[in-house]
């Protein structure tokens, strides 16, 4: 995978899908904790128990996404998030892999990834979501996502204009203790399967952790996969045709 194909972080134009050129433009989502040194990546609304985990120093970690205007005029009216980005290091990266799960590196040609059904990908510490959610997790929709009427529900602010822009949020998880959280972005297109790379520095070290949500750089036919945890070819798609239920509902 070539690191000028690689767009994450970076503002100016970049390649789109449909091959014209896009702006980006970088927004900071604040802080995510990282106590145990396990980084979930998942879509929050459904795996949020069972994330792609990559380990990392335990640590608070800066995350940001990119965001791509798609539209023909290049004049703000349709915005798509590229990437979310998980920052380890500020060193400038000469190099982009797939990420390793816990297990190690997928083998070559091939990636770990994130299934999306619900048209939104987090960062969280994979530790953390057993002891700061409800132990009942058939009772996240109704009392965590989606309560009525509850201006503090994750769907909420998520929609809301401030803090950040809507389609994004950093929300404190409910039992959190010390500040445990989960950092969300809507994914680009919508559903699908999208691949989590690492990105490195002259000397190897990892600079961050990134979902490549499909809207910028070189695309190939999508692959077929069924888990999140399953290495499968490293193609990557427009994922535009792709959406859930929730994504449906939400119409994402």
């Amino acid at each position: 995978m070539d690191i000028a194909d690689h767009f994450a972080l970076q503002s100016g134009s970049a390649p789109l899908a449909s091959g014209r050129l896009g702006k980006l433009t970088v927004t900071d989502l604040g802080m995510v904790r990282i106590p145990s040194g396990k980084l979930g990546a998942c879509d929050p609304f459904v795996y949020l128990e069972d994330p792609v985990i990559v380990r990392i120093p335990p640590g608070d970690y800066p995350v940001y996404v990119t965001v791509a205007d798609v539209s023909e005029e290049q004049d703000g009216s349709h915005m798509r998030e590229a990437y979310l980005s998980l920052v380890i290091s500020d060193a400038t990266a000469t190099q982009v892999e797939a990420a390793p799960s816990l297990d190690g590196p997928p083998p070559a040609g091939e990636f770990f990834g994130v299934v999306v059904d619900a048209g939104t990908v987090a960062f969280v510490d994979a530790d953390s979501v057993s002891r700061c959610m409800p132990e009942d997790g058939s009772s996240w929709y109704d009392d965590v996502f989606d309560p009525d009427d509850d201006p503090r529900s994750w769907f909420a602010v998520m929609d809301a204009d401030k803090p950040l822009p809507s389609g994004l949020a950093n929300l404190v998880m409910p039992r959190a203790t010390a500040g445990e959280n989960v950092v969300l972005a809507h994914s680009g297109w919508g559903d699908g399967f999208y691949p989590l790379l690492q990105t490195k520095d002259a000397e190897g070290r990892v600079t961050g952790i990134h979902i490549d949500l499909g809207v910028v750089g070189k695309f190939e036919e999508e692959p077929s996969v069924e888990t999140a945890g399953t290495p499968v070819p490293s193609g990557k798609s427009d994922q535009s045709s792709s959406k859930g239920w929730l994504s449906k509902l939400l119409g994402r």
